[in-house]
Parts: C-alpha cells; structure tokens; sequence
C-alpha cells in the first residue's frame, strides 16, 4: 500500500512548486530555518541548484534556537546559506511596537535582502508563506508586496498541513517543529521592543525548553508580566512539583515582576486581541 508521502498528489505538488520556482531563474529564500521556508528553500535548490540561496535575517529579535535550526536546516538541503545583519532596532516605527510592528521589520528585511540580491545578481525574493498565512492578520504581507516578494506556497494554494507533508517527504529535520516567529512578536503591542526584553523572552523560552516544554511562548505584557503559553496537555506539568516556584524565581532573576500561566494555553497570535483596542488609539 502506497503511503501518503509518496502518493501522486504529493508528487504533484512537489513538482508544481519546483516548476514554478524554476521559471524565476534565480532566488534568495527568506529563510527563517521554520517548517515553511525550509521547504521552499529544499524546491528552490532542487529547481535551480547554486543559483538558490538561503539568506537568514539576524539581529535580536532572532533567537539562537532559530539560527541552529536555520544552519541545521539548510544543511539537510544542501542549499547554500549566509547570515545577515538587520537594522530594524534603527527603526523608530519598530520600536514603538505597534500593530504594523511586522510591517516595519519586514520592510528592513526585504530591503536588505533585495539590495543583496541585487548586488549579487540574484532575480527573485522568495518568502515561506503558506495558504493558511493569508487570513490572518499579518502586516508584513504588506511589506512583501511592497518589495516583490514572491510566496510560491501561498501562490500554488499549498496549506500548512500540506507543508508539513512535503517536509516529511524530504526528511527534514524541521518537518514537525513548532512555529517561531520572532521574539519581538511576544510583546504585547504598544510596550516598546529593546534588546533587554528580547533577550529575557529568549532565555525564558529556553528555560522552558530545557523542561521538555516544547512548543512555548513567553508574552511579554505592561509592568514587566510574563504570560506563559504551554500545550493544554502540559498544564498539569507546569505546577507539578515546585517547578511553578523555580520558573518563577528564574523568570524574576531575569527582570519579569510578575509570572503568570494562561490556562487557556498555547494559541497562535494571541496577542492579536488587542488590535481593536490598540488600532482604536493608532
């Protein structure tokens, strides 16, 4: 019996997004090393070979976590890969941090990325966006748009759940991690992003890593308040033992006043509640 990694409409797919990749002749892959532009980046190698480059963003909103898994990623696939200095700490409209923050960052993102390809001759900018992506509320599409960033996934139809297949097919070592997306995102809009707090969401994160909480996110709220989003299934492991009086002497000794658990657990975005609110004052 045939598995569903190797059925015909994989292969299908497969070869709709390297067909399609391959008519742009040459691209740099916005490559954040997370399940989406990992595989992009895999059918961007298989297209066009040396003429494909993984280019990952840096600056503090990245976690470490982040550039292994980009290193560890691009590996896997063979696809050349270089780190490169950002400036969105620069920015004023980043910093204030609020509900176009992503805008902001991406902007600062494709512009670097482009004057490189530019320099370096290289056609396209391609992005990891899937099909889920586009009906969320997610202002860097618009920063995409405004540099012709080209989404191949998101163009062919391809989902997240779709993604994740592909990147089992080809064996990738992130095929079923947890999305990532920058620290920044962690803090809630309208307190001002610094490398401070950067820096304490990273080392709060990985602390809950370390406890084999896998997919995590530390919320960064006004009066230096730690929300802590774990699986619903990993609640009860929270406050098993004095771990709920460890975390919480670690995440004060790290400048948080205040550490909550959201009982309603780990969800996508959710900071996103406080748009309505914070677009009502913008």
């Amino acid at each position: 019996m045939q598995s569903q990694l190797e059925s015909p409409e994989t292969s299908a797919v497969i070869a709709r997004l390297i067909d399609a990749i391959r008519a742009r002749e040459s691209c740099v892959v916005a490559f954040s090393g997370g399940v989406d532009s990992s595989v992009v980046a895999q059918a961007a190698f298989e297209a066009l070979g040396n003429r494909a480059v993984a280019i990952t963003g840096v600056g503090p909103s990245v976690s470490q976590e982040d550039i292994r898994f980009a290193k560890l990623a691009s590996e896997a696939i063979g696809i050349r890969h270089l780190l490169l200095d950002t400036d969105e700490m620069r920015d004023p409209n980043y910093l204030d941090n609020n509900a176009r923050r992503c805008f902001h960052c991406k902007s600062n993102l494709y512009e670097r990325l482009g004057r490189w390809a530019e320099e370096n001759d290289f056609a396209t900018i391609l992005s990891g966006t899937n099909a889920d992506d586009l009906g969320d509320y997610r202002p860097g599409l618009d920063a995409a748009r405004d540099y012709q960033v080209v989404a191949p996934l998101a163009d062919l139809g391809i989902d997240k759940q779709s993604v994740r297949r592909l990147a089992e097919f080809w064996s990738l070592p992130v095929a079923d991690r947890p999305a990532s997306p920058c620290l920044a995102s962690r803090i809630a809009y309208g307190e001002a992003v610094t490398a401070d707090k950067l820096r304490m969401i990273e080392l709060a994160e990985s602390r809950l890593r370390l406890l084999d909480f896998h997919d995590v996110r530390v919320r960064l709220h006004p009066g230096s308040l730690a929300r802590i989003e774990v699986a619903l299934e990993d609640l009860p492991r929270m406050l098993d033992s004095n771990r709920h009086i460890e975390l919480a002497d670690y995440f004060r000794s790290l400048g948080f006043k205040f550490v909550t658990l959201d009982i309603a657990g780990r969800q996508s975005g959710s900071l996103n509640q406080l748009l309505p609110v914070i677009q009502r004052h913008q």
